[in-house]
């Protein structure tokens, strides 16, 4: 019976029809995820005295920068297969196939040019966004769910993801079972997003303690030592040669935020930003 509740399979990606119009989980997923965390952000953002009113400005920044540059960056590693169709089916992110780095670096990229716009830190945007990137994250995993996609490799353990034949890697054609991924990311991510909202009211408390960008840099590491982990359980993860590109980019970040660590406490000076430091929290 335990086996059977833990044992996952997917209804289909489409929500329902309305006439000419076909909705699907994946899209309402990100509304949801959007919706979230701009909420969420602007009530971080008073706890920080920053403008709320920049978030929802921020928020059309990112969208606009971040979901482009997430099917982009998927479909570059992803060429030989997109080589062959048409550019509409290129653009198709409704059909799966968005990656969150490219998601990551496109909104790191919005941020940094928002923030000097704006003439408004950088950290402290960053800081106050990260936290719902998580829980955005955690949601937004659950849209692999509804698509059968970013499975791993077979299993015959308790907790398991059945996935339809025809959506199968040839390798694994006799195989009905899969770990389920996307809930290891999910779970791992709401992790996160705990990890970061506690430091994160920890920091109200102690500013002294928490410096600008922490919150920034333990995301880069937390996420990415997870990351790190799942995707080596996947069948489909974008690769250079025999390297899977994300645990290359994870070990990137987790250097990064390690060295920004060092930076806020080992040299006890401000981080670089796109304007003057004006507190020293």
């Amino acid at each position: 019976m335990l086996e059977l509740l833990l044992t996952f399979q997917s209804p289909g990606p489409i929500l329902f029809h309305l006439g000419p119009l076909t909705f699907r989980w994946y899209g309402l997923l990100i509304a949801i995820a959007v919706l979230l965390g701009v909420t969420l952000s602007q009530f971080l953002a008073k706890r920080r005295q920053l403008n709320p009113d920049l978030i929802g400005d921020l928020a059309l920044w990112l969208v606009v920068a971040a979901v482009p540059s997430a099917r982009f960056y998927y479909v570059m590693f992803e060429w030989p297969k997109y080589s062959q169709r048409s550019w509409w089916e290129m653009l198709a992110i409704w059909q799966g196939g968005i990656a969150i780095h490219g998601a990551i670096i496109g909104g790191t990229i919005a941020v940094i040019i928002f923030a000097r716009s704006q003439k408004v830190s950088l950290w402290q945007l960053t800081d106050v966004v990260v936290p719902s990137l998580a829980l955005g994250q955690a949601i937004g995993r659950w849209g692999n769910f509804f698509n059968s996609e970013a499975f791993g490799d077979p299993t015959n353990l308790p907790w398991k993801l059945y996935i339809p034949e025809y959506m199968r890697p040839l390798a694994y054609k006799s195989f009905d079972y899969f770990h389920p991924t996307f809930l290891y990311e999910s779970l791992w991510n709401l992790g996160v997003f705990t990890l970061l909202i506690t430091l994160f009211f920890w920091g109200l408390k102690h500013p002294q303690r928490l410096k600008i960008g922490t919150l920034t840099f333990c995301y880069a590491i937390a996420y990415s030592s997870g990351r790190f982990w799942i995707e080596g359980l996947r069948t489909d993860s974008l690769m250079i040669g025999p390297l899977k590109i994300a645990q290359i980019v994870s070990l990137v970040l987790i250097g990064l935020g390690s060295l920004g660590l060092i930076w806020l406490y080992g040299s006890k000076q401000p981080l670089p930003d796109v304007i003057a430091p004006t507190s020293t929290s």
